[in-house]
């Protein structure tokens, strides 16, 4: 792939806020020619991002702070009302506005929570106020149990509604690995609550004595990726794997996805860990990486405004410092094609205006935005 700088005087005073130093570059892919744009700068590691309904943004930044971002560029003041944070690995992690936010105005986010003992990751919302400058009664709707150490990481946390409305947040293993398989805890596990924190009845283990109610898989390492497939409505996360093994899995309520019992990558300090194949009772990845990708943010294209994207999957890389594009036929991955950011990319989030977002991983991120070249 070549990077070609757009440097004519007038491409470069489409700057979109002072604040942005960057200009936008041109990039040719197997597909299609792009410009990547810089929309905002100057964010402290920002990791999650979503769109209210006018077209602003919504993007927090790991060390506690939610801002407000107009599609000019404009970055509000840190909105008060957030919750106190653990940071290292954890912080102030996803965000996602209601399905009803017209009505209701609610905000939800996931974060390392700091409790007496430990951290561990919670969920909760609050309601953005009037003046859009605000959360109020902010209150927690999950908490994972149990509590994990405050040096341990993996703390998961996506946030995704379903096409039921229902809200699902996954949590990794915290480096409890075997907990990943104990359904008496929420540690590597995908939860599935209504929006108010409460179970629905129709839970996988809802109803199984001894399993916490909320768990909708389990078996998961560390899932930072959750996306519905438009085509299909199914859901589809990724998650890291060890040393090697990076995952993308279809989700069904009930399975058992395996971790820390097989896995395509080997432990940390070499030894081999077996692979799926020799536990058909377990659910495989529909696609991996070893060399491990280190993927975060995963997001289906279908937009207009790339035609030949269109029913691709986006993954936002953080040690490969690349967005990775799949091809697929239904649940079948049929390619793939690696896009050099040269910086680490924790999120992509497909735009109301049909455009890719991209969060970079930095002291000083970006929010970046992929445009048509031509």
């Amino acid at each position: 792939m070549i990077r070609i700088l757009v440097a004519t005087a007038a491409v470069l005073t489409m700057a979109l806020h002072p604040a942005v130093a960057r200009p936008p570059e041109r990039l040719s892919t197997e597909k299609a020619e792009i410009v990547v744009e810089p929309v905002a700068c100057n964010l402290d590691h920002p990791w999650g991002l979503a769109f209210l309904p006018d077209g602003r943004m919504l993007v927090t930044e790991r060390g506690g702070r939610l801002r407000i971002v107009s599609a000019g560029g404009q970055v509000s003041p840190p909105l008060p009302g957030t919750p106190p944070v653990h940071t290292g690995e954890g912080g102030l992690l996803d965000v996602a506005a209601d399905p009803n936010f017209s009505e209701n105005r609610f905000i939800y986010l996931t974060y390392g929570e700091p409790r007496e003992s430990g951290a561990a990751t919670a969920a909760g919302r609050g309601r953005l106020n009037s003046d859009q400058t605000a959360l109020e009664d902010f209150q927690v709707i999950f908490r994972q149990q149990p509590v994990g150490s405050s040096d341990a990481g993996h703390f998961g946390s996506r946030l995704l509604f379903a096409p039921d409305s229902k809200l699902l947040i996954s949590t990794g293993d915290r480096f409890a690995p075997d907990l990943a398989q104990d359904l008496s805890t929420d540690v590597g596990k995908l939860i599935r609550v209504d929006p108010d924190g409460s179970t629905p009845p129709d839970n996988p283990f809802a109803n199984h004595k001894g399993a916490r109610p909320e768990i909708w898989s389990y078996g998961h390492r560390n899932i930072q990726g959750l996306a519905v497939q438009p085509e299909t409505g199914a859901l589809w996360a990724g998650e890291f794997g060890p040393t090697g093994g990076d995952e993308i899995n279809i989700i069904e309520p009930g399975r058992n996805y395996g971790w820390p019992l097989v896995s395509w990558g080997q432990h940390m300090d070499g030894s081999a860990i077996p692979r799926p194949p020799a536990r058909p009772d377990l659910a495989d990845a529909a696609y991996h990486w070893s060399p491990s990708i280190s993927f975060s943010g995963i997001a289906f294209y279908s937009g207009s405004s790339f035609p030949s994207w269109r029913g691709n999957l986006f993954l936002a890389g953080l040690t490969s410092q690349a967005v990775i594009r799949l091809t697929l036929v239904a649940s079948r991955v049929t390619g793939e094609e690696r896009i050099p950011m040269g910086e680490r990319i924790r999120q992509v989030v497909q735009g109301p205006d049909g455009l890719l977002y991209l969060l970079t991983d930095e002291d000083q991120g970006c929010i970046l935005r992929f445009k048509p070249g031509r």
